[in-house]
């Protein structure tokens, strides 16, 4: 695509992919109506021809916690509407590779997907925010940015210059900074250094001297393992021990300062969205709220144990060095200067959210933090 900016976006979804959606509303409206089960005692229920979508998801069904937040949201939406309204789950790579997601909702070629707005960056710089920005928000200041500091809306409006609409889809907590078939014991170690991150996290990279790479989830593991990268992040203990990169990178860097608290998100076709019924709507809207807390509560659950298999299996655990941390947030705060200088939209978002981190971290550092700082048990 040769045009730029939202007027260049705005052409494309009026031309080409209103064609390509137009098709989905057909499905999506054909037959559908709200009525009441006659069964006694049965309550209110959703029946007549089915709405059948299409979720295409940047994730692998092996990592059963972030994936398995679409399986919550197709069965509560099932459950929600009687049956009427189901969801199809696909996982990276059945119907479109796993950083293609998005595309794939805007053009109609699938209702609806979950995904990473920080994998689309080259799209909209300002998607960053849809999920996290380095040395940002917690997983619950992120969720109450969206939910409560104005941030979903303002969101809204660059998802809308790609016929998207996009939901809250779970977060998956505090990530940790990766794995090194070396350790880093300075700034210096980090120049060369091969490493998958995408996002601003990457960008950060790039500014430090990495050569940074972007991968889907399944993709890493086979870069690692034949040596096309030295390192990388994903998640946290209980993905990263599924993923299996503890077997070919033995150092375990934390913390993730660049995903502290990253949300996911379920994008949604506008026209397919605008062709619901308004029940199903508002059953889709509860379903994604119920996938998001299932997500973080699993997460919650599923990293400590893990942790303690990974250090059982002779991992070495080590944090950044404090000139890593400190070099990182200097040009963390360099590229979100440069990129609002440069686009009005990214600008007017990353206002709103200072004003919101920096009342959020006064807040936080305050009670939160001397709790933590009185019982957390630190790292072996």
């Amino acid at each position: 695509m040769t045009e730029t900016g939202s007027q260049g976006r705005r052409a494309f979804l009026t031309g080409g992919l209103a064609g390509a959606a137009a098709g989905i509303v057909g499905a999506a409206t054909a037959g559908v109506f709200a009525t009441r089960d006659a069964r006694p005692g049965s309550g209110p229920a959703l029946v007549g021809r089915q709405v059948r979508w299409r979720l295409a998801s940047s994730f692998p069904s092996s990592l059963d916690t972030i994936f398995g937040a679409a399986d919550v949201l197709s069965q509560r939406v099932a459950a929600l509407t009687g049956g009427a309204f189901q969801i199809r789950v696909y996982e990276a790579g059945e119907l479109v590779p796993s950083l293609q997601v998005l595309d794939s909702v805007q053009q109609g070629a699938c209702e609806c997907g979950q995904t990473g707005g920080y994998y689309y960056t080259g799209k909209a710089a300002a998607l960053a925010f849809d999920t996290c920005v380095p040395f940002g928000l917690t997983p619950r200041q992120q969720n109450a940015w969206l939910a409560e500091g104005g941030g979903l809306a303002a969101l809204r409006e660059v998802y809308a210059d790609f016929g998207v609409l996009q939901f809250p889809a779970g977060n998956t907590g505090v990530q940790m900074g990766g794995w090194f078939r070396e350790p880093v014991t300075s700034l210096g170690d980090l120049r060369g250094l091969r490493m998958r991150i995408p996002g601003l996290g990457g960008q950060v990279m790039d500014r430090l001297g990495v050569s940074v790479q972007v991968l889907g989830g399944g993709d890493i593991f086979p870069a690692l393992e034949r040596g096309a990268i030295d390192a990388t992040e994903w998640v946290g203990p209980s993905d990263d021990e599924k993923l299996g990169f503890f077997r070919v990178a033995r150092h375990y860097h934390y913390p993730g300062w660049w995903e502290p608290g990253p949300n996911l998100s379920f994008v949604v076709n506008r026209v397919a969205w605008d062709a619901l019924p308004v029940v199903y709507r508002e059953a889709f809207e509860t379903a994604c709220q119920q996938a998001a807390a299932t997500m973080q509560r699993r997460y919650d659950a599923a990293n400590p144990p893990a942790l303690e298999r990974l250090l059982a299996q002779g991992v070495d655990l080590r944090p950044f060095p404090a000139d890593v941390l400190r070099a990182a947030r200097e040009a963390s705060e360099s590229l979100l200067a440069d990129e609002a200088a440069r686009d009005p939209v990214y600008r007017r978002i990353l206002d709103g959210w200072r004003r919101f981190r920096d009342a959020s971290f006064r807040w936080f550092g305050t009670a939160e933090l001397a709790y933590a700082q009185a019982v957390f048990t630190p790292p072996r």
